[in-house]
C-alpha cells in the first residue's frame, strides 16, 4: 500500500499570504487523505502485508505495518498543526 500522504521534508514553510485560502484547502484535503490512510493501516489484521511505494518510481518495497501507521499518524498531526497555525493567522488578521 503506497503512502500517499506528505512527507515532512515535502511541506514548504509557512509563510503568511494573503493567498492562504487555496493552501488552507489544499491542506484540509491532504488532512482527509491522510486519516483515511491512518484508518486503513489501523483496520488492517495483523498477517498483513503493507508496501511502500519508492518515491518517484513504481517500485514497491514491503514495510513494517506498526512503522507505517506511527509514521503516518506523525503526518497527520505535522498536517493538522500547520492547518491550526494558519487558522490561527487569519485569526489574528481579522482581529487587526
Amino acid at each position: 500500500m503506497p503512502n500517499r500522504g506528505t512527507r515532512p521534508e515535502d511541506s514548504s514553510v509557512l509563510t503568511p499570504t494573503d493567498n492562504s485560502t487555496p493552501h488552507k484547502e489544499d491542506l484540509s484535503s491532504k488532512i482527509k487523505e491522510q486519516k483515511i490512510v491512518v484508518d486503513e493501516l489501523s483496520n488492517l489484521k495483523k498477517n498483513r502485508k503493507v508496501y511502500r511505494q519508492q518515491q518517484n518510481s513504481n517500485i514497491f518495497f514491503l514495510a513494517d505495518r506498526t512503522e507505517m501507521l506511527s509514521e503516518s499518524k506523525n503526518i497527520l498531526d505535522e498536517l493538522k498543526k500547520e492547518y491550526q497555525e494558519i487558522e490561527n493567522l487569519e485569526k489574528t488578521k481579522i482581529k487587526k
